[in-house]
């Protein structure tokens, strides 16, 4: 007994190694937030705790509901691991209905798949693989390691399969948990897109009452050029008003698209008071017809300022289309302020105020205008509301070291402030 319990002291690591082991296992992870580092660490750190000569690691696409191959570590021909499984694969459906490591030795009644384990032994043996690790979370097999053997697995003992075994735990709760954030990280993604798109219509009817002066130019000049082709006069200087305008229509499909088709933030130097004009420029065929005056009074010494043109276009769309909405039923004035704000310790920001003389906001709700799904629009069709803007826009202001507030008056209207920092002089 003494000589055997000797052995395993040397083969083994010992209870506080295992601890060690694991301790920065779990610290690294933790570091990451990338998915495939993430991956690649993993499988590399049980390739190395079970002695194996090559790894895979499978992660689950929900979208496409599959096991999709995310990282390979050792010598095995890419050929003998397809880059999808199946839900419905042996290997898979064996993970679920144990939750266990699953080797080669295991007996016929360990391995308690459909086909008593013929299929899950035979998916082992043509991917050369030794032993199976899960990684299920409630319920959930968000990845598996499939693990090769660098020596006889006879030569395994509890210890080395108990370190695996809390490897492979840490490894599915720092798998569950970037999966989690990536999952938010894309649904923050579509809601600033279905946000954008909301307004795509307002953006259109400003487009179509923008390009008919343009279209207009261009069809006199078709219809005049072939009996005035001789005037070279005429063809020169209505040829300069007409490439102009096909210019103009050139730029409005572009600010369109760029709209439409969110991109990662990206910072460039800008004069606010374009932006605000061209936000202005779309919504005016909108206001007109609900009756609202437009007074824009814009700074002409508003400094420059470091932002994403498209996000704060979405931000300043927003609030205009909600100030729009409030006086359509009356009509009333849309008043948009610009100037330069310089605040205690000498900071200086660009600042816009948004007025409108609409039907105001409950100051109850005040408090909660920026919380996700808070809205005060319940009608259907044009007005309904998601009560997502707002919180997009509190998100793009934040995300740009801003600062938005309002104040609201029922009966009397709403002011939005927005605040960006501005460039050093």
């Amino acid at each position: 007994m003494t000589s055997h319990a000797s052995e395993a002291d040397i083969v083994s690591p010992s209870s506080s190694t295992l601890l060690n082991i694991v301790t920065q296992f779990a610290a690294d992870l933790g570091a990451m937030t990338d998915l495939l580092t993430l991956g690649n660490r993993i499988i590399h750190e049980l390739c190395h705790a079970g002695a194996t000569t090559h790894g895979v690691l499978f992660l689950l696409d929900r979208e496409h509901e599959c096991y999709r191959r995310a990282s390979m570590v050792g010598p095995v021909a890419p050929a003998l691991i397809p880059p999808t499984l199946d839900m419905s694969h042996p290997l898979p459906l064996h993970l679920l209905g144990t939750n266990r490591i699953m080797t080669q030795t295991d007996s016929a009644a360990d391995i308690q798949d459909h086909d008593s384990g013929v299929d899950t032994r035979a998916a082992m043996e043509s991917m050369q693989v030794t032993r199976v690790v899960p990684h299920l979370n409630k319920g959930r097999l968000i990845a598996f390691s499939l693990l090769g053997a660098a020596q006889p697995l006879a030569g395994e003992i509890a210890p080395n399969k108990l370190l695996l075994a809390a490897l492979a735990q840490t490894a599915t709760n720092a798998l569950d948990t970037i999966m989690l954030y990536e999952d938010l990280h894309r649904s923050h993604m579509l809601m600033k897109r279905t946000d954008r798109l909301k307004s795509l219509e307002t953006i259109a009817g400003g487009f179509a009452h923008e390009i008919r002066n343009p279209l207009t130019s261009i069809k006199t000049f078709i219809q005049l050029a072939p009996e005035r082709k001789d005037d070279s006069q005429f063809i020169q200087e209505f040829s300069k008003v007409v490439l102009d305008d096909v210019y103009r229509i050139e730029r409005l499909i572009q600010e369109i698209l760029d709209y439409a088709r969110y991109m990662e933030p990206k910072l460039t130097e800008e004069d606010f008071n374009d932006i605000v004009v061209s936000c202005l420029y779309f919504i005016d065929v909108k206001a007109d017809s609900y009756g609202i005056k437009i007074e824009k009074e814009l700074a002409s010494d508003l400094p420059r300022v470091m932002l994403d043109r498209q996000q704060i276009k979405q931000v300043l769309l927003n609030l205009l289309l909600n100030a729009m909405d409030s006086m359509a039923k009356a009509g009333g004035r849309l008043r948009v302020h610009t100037h330069k704000l310089v605040k205690p310790g000498g900071n200086v920001w660009a600042h816009i105020e948004i007025e409108d003389t609409g039907e105001g906001i409950q100051e109850t709700n005040l408090e909660h205008i920026f919380d996700p799904f808070f809205t005060t629009k319940h009608e259907s069709g044009e007005h309904e509301g998601t009560g997502l803007g707002l919180t997009i826009v509190h998100q793009i202001i934040q995300e740009h070291h801003g600062e938005i507030r309002v104040k609201s008056s029922v009966g009397v209207g709403t002011t939005f402030f927005v605040s960006l920092p501005a460039l050093p002089a």
